[in-house]
């Protein structure tokens, strides 16, 4: 049989039963290095067949910003390094409610939430958060946080505030994971997503591409996301910092990003898969075809520490592909005034 074939099969069961393996995976990938299009077309019917002609717009709030403890060797917002990410406290839950507020009325039907740091540990912070989540769900939003590792008890009581959804990335393969990160083990960041979806909520975890780690590994990666049955997977590329110890990390070409993108539609064929940090950096003028490879989310507006791009172009952009943006949440700056490393 030939390898189109073969493809054409591996399509069909995508659909039929999900079950796309490793080997299956690596076959994907090296079709896809000689007939990226056709594979990203192949991709783009899994999603339709999925998800239709919509795509969802998520934004993301940076509620409290650097001096973080852990050494993702990635991240501005680590205190390993030094960089020009801004630096602030919690703000108050009036304050995330009020930009909640803002977001609906652009339309918006979820708000989210993001912290740094290795968790929450400061109750009176906790209780920002629990009425912050209240507020949300009160003026008829979905709330979602991404807040750090979180155990059992904790996702209970988010879940009894009203929380609708918890992000927490992998960020990468177990086996690439310790090349990352030495502050925490990679089971711990396993333990949250399982603790959010044991309290019945739904889930969002994804990664970075691009950090040096092999196809293999990403395959990896979104076995175990599979494995977790989590519900949206965000796919960020990595946009190298000045400070850190990625800063110099060679650029992945937009064909490898889209290829990858494309694997992830056969792998997570029901899942949502959020195109995020670094997409305008790394896919540069091929962009849209992000969404035709498989994507029906996207990141607009501003990300935690770099700025992204106008929401308006990104809504042009979908309609332009014959598809229709639907606004998950908006993107707002929170502060104004940034501390910086000296």
């Amino acid at each position: 049989m030939s390898t189109a074939k073969i493809v054409e099969n591996l399509k069909v069961r995508a659909v039929d039963t999900k079950d796309i393996g490793v080997r299956d995976a690596l076959t994907l990938y090296e079709f896809g290095r000689e007939n990226p299009f056709l594979l990203m077309a192949h991709a783009a019917e899994i999603r339709e067949h999925f998800k239709g002609k919509n795509v969802n717009l998520c934004g993301i709030v940076n509620a409290k910003s650097g001096i973080c403890p852990e050494n993702c060797k990635f991240c501005a917002q680590s205190a390993h390094y030094c960089t020009d990410a801004p630096v602030y406290p919690l703000i108050g839950s009036d304050v995330m409610i009020g930009k909640a507020k803002e977001a609906k009325g652009f339309g918006a039907h979820m708000f989210g939430i993001i912290t740094s740091g290795t968790r929450i540990t400061d109750e009176a912070e906790w209780d920002q958060i629990y009425a912050a989540v209240a507020g949300i769900r009160k003026i008829g939003m979905e709330p979602c946080v991404s807040l750090g590792m979180i155990d059992s008890e904790r996702a209970h009581k988010l879940k009894k505030a009203g929380l609708f959804r918890y992000h927490h990335n992998l960020e990468t393969a177990r086996s690439f994971f310790d090349s990352i990160c030495t502050t925490h083990a990679y089971e711990e960041d396993i333990d949250t997503v399982r603790a959010a979806k044991a309290a019945g909520l739904s889930t969002c975890s994804g990664g970075i591409i691009g950090l040096g780690e092999t196809m293999e590994q990403r395959i990896e990666m979104a076995m175990t996301l599979k494995e977790l049955d989590v519900d949206c997977v965000p796919v960020n590329i990595l946009n190298p910092r000045p400070g850190t110890p990625l800063e110099n990390m060679a650029q992945l070409s937009p064909i490898e990003i889209l290829i990858t993108i494309a694997i992830y539609r056969f792998i997570l064929s029901d899942r949502d898969i959020k195109l995020c940090g670094g997409k305008e950096r790394n896919l540069r003028q091929l962009l849209p075809l992000g969404i035709l490879a498989g994507c029906n989310s996207l990141m607009t507006g501003d990300y935690l520490t770099t700025q992204g791009r106008d929401p308006e172009l990104d809504k042009e952009m979908i309609t332009d592909l014959g598809l229709k943006a639907v606004l998950d949440c908006l993107s707002k700056e929170v502060v104004d005034e940034h501390v910086r490393c000296s």
